[in-house]
């Protein structure tokens, strides 16, 4: 749990103690409690919640998902996911049902029993030894009263298997130049007040924890441990700092445990490559979120941001992520020149008729320059607009998401997304989670996978329509991905092109540090190409 202030890196501190546990030798998993009423965060603004993540299983989820999937090399299903609003659905149907026999449901204790439940469900269905909780916001907050409860009476009745670690904030004003540890101190008293004693507190600051402030912490507030957690260039270091405060040891002791193995050696290479590129690569994101603020921007494409650092220090190269505001490109299209300096581009999902025109004009650039890029879900469907109003001079051809009446409607909505969104069946209800795909022999697709069938997650209602699907291959796009079950076009390609390829799926959900997603191996490996070409004829 966390306190002061939110956004202090709790999902990245869970991800590292799970990770470290992990190569301890212990089955470990790792949960998200959010504490909203929504019931799952599908439809949550990306410019409020951040990235929408996706199981395996469907669920759309807290991005702290994915990097518990990221750090911890697996994959989570819905199980690993809770709010207030799931919690409270789950009571309320189990009550129509008549499943309390007509006996009165309250808040307390049939809420914290509801998500006591959940938290032994996630264990026994992922076979984990241990389980992280992360409960989201700050202690102090209404929201997260029933959680912490839950907590509480879980500690009650088994306090052996049962610690808490408080994230919280040491602030240095700049005029004193001093770390506070009040807050803290305050933070901890917060967290007593709910029953609950900390074990651990992990001290986050822009300055490594000294040991004076980590006496006075101790002191004030009866916790033994506290772990410095210092800001890092990369939270990929987080894990090998806390093992050098020997967290996890810590952790395990306290359970009356001992460590099994300790094996961080492709970890520590990880970082080495993060710190000791051998060159760079410009990789442009045309996003949509500009008016809220950078924040916003890394937030709302994390998996992608962190997808194109796992390819490029897979091939020793320090990424460089150039945001591009496509909705520029609609008012001044000379702009697009500023696509020369990149190595690749990069379309990534999202929805609405919000600068798509921009993003259209950028993927032709792409397409006539030679300039590597590659198309996400959305990113995909503009390509194929694109390849349609140019190489077929079908010049209204459109995804009738944004134009319900274009003639040649070569992106449409999937028969039964038309009959929910009739039916208004939002929440949930989208093309979600795996999916089998069968790659064509010889395509770029199949050498970077080297596999004849995939599985990859989605997230979307309107697809590729198939009545063109011919007219599009004769003109040299091809289909070089397909879920053979309904005939749906699942990745398309130009063979010609450099690289150019767009997925109807996410690849960036099944990215990892220590194994890059093949496809964006292959477009950096691209877009490193061009550099080098660029620079021979260059010195030519």
């Amino acid at each position: 749990m966390g306190g002061v202030i939110s956004g202090l890196g709790k999902g990245v501190a869970v991800s590292s103690m799970a990770m470290l546990l992990q190569q301890k030798g212990y089955r470990v998993t790792a949960m998200k409690i959010d504490p909203y009423v929504n019931v799952d965060a599908g439809t949550m603004n990306p410019t409020e919640h951040g990235e929408v993540f996706v199981t395996k299983d469907g669920l759309e989820t807290d991005q702290d998902i994915g990097n518990y999937e990221r750090f911890l090399n697996t994959e989570l299903t819905r199980s690993n996911y809770m709010t207030t609003g799931a919690v409270y659905l789950s009571l309320i149907e189990a009550e129509r049902n008549l499943q309390f026999s007509g006996k009165c449901v309250e808040v307390v204790p049939h809420v914290p029993n509801e998500v006591i439940r959940r938290i032994r469900l996630c264990a026994q269905q992922t076979r984990s030894e241990i389980v992280i909780i992360e409960v989201g916001g700050t202690v102090g907050e209404y929201q997260n009263l029933l959680f912490l409860e839950a907590a509480r009476m879980m500690h009650l009745k088994e306090p052996e298997n049962v610690q808490f670690v408080l994230v919280s904030y040491l602030p240095i004003p700049s005029n004193l130049g001093e770390m506070k540890t009040k807050p803290t101190q305050y933070a901890v008293r917060t967290l007593n007040s709910a029953g609950i004693q900390p074990d651990i507190v992990l001290a986050r600051a822009s300055q490594a924890l000294d040991a004076p402030r980590r006496a006075r912490i101790a002191e004030n507030t009866g916790v033994d441990e506290v772990i410095s957690a210092p800001d890092v260039a990369s939270i990929y270091e987080v894990p090998l700092n806390f093992e050098r405060e020997k967290l996890a040891d810590t952790l395990l002791a306290n359970f009356g445990l001992r460590a099994r193995r300790t094996d961080l050696r492709r970890w520590r290479t990880l970082v080495r490559r993060v710190y000791r590129p051998r060159r760079q690569v410009r990789i442009g994101i045309a996003g949509k979120y500009f008016g809220t603020g950078d924040f916003t921007l890394l937030d709302s494409y994390i998996s992608v941001i962190e997808a194109v650092k796992h390819a490029a220090w897979s091939l020793r190269a320090k990424p460089e992520v150039v945001w591009l505001n496509a909705e520029a490109y609609e008012q001044a299209p000379a702009q697009l020149k500023e696509l020369q300096r990149l190595d690749g581009l990069i379309i990534p999902g999202g929805f609405g008729s919000r600068g798509i025109e921009g993003k259209i004009k950028a993927i032709q650039y792409a397409r006539t320059h030679a300039l590597p890029f590659f198309g996400l879900c959305y990113g995909m469907q503009l390509a194929v607009v694109e390849f349609a109003r140019n190489v077929l001079k079908f010049r209204d051809a459109d995804t009738t998401e944004v134009n319900p009446a274009t003639t040649h409607p070569v992106i449409d909505i999937l028969p039964e997304q038309r009959e929910k969104l009739a039916r208004r069946d939002y929440g949930g209800s989208m093309r979600l989670g795996a999916y089998p795909c069968t790659l064509k022999r010889g395509s770029v697709a199949q050498a970077a996978y080297g596999a004849a069938t995939v599985s990859e997650r989605h997230r979307h209602r309107y697809e590729v329509n198939n009545v063109y699907r011919a007219r599009l291959e004769k003109a040299g796009l091809r289909v070089s991905g397909v879920f053979k079950t309904r005939d749906l076009a699942e990745i398309i390609e130009l063979p010609e092109h450099p690289f150019f390829l767009g997925t109807q799926f996410h690849p960036e959900f099944l990215s990892r540090p220590l194994t890059a997603h093949p496809l964006f191996r292959a477009f950096v490996a691209a877009g490193l190409t061009r550099q080098r070409q660029r620079a021979s004829a260059t010195a030519e």
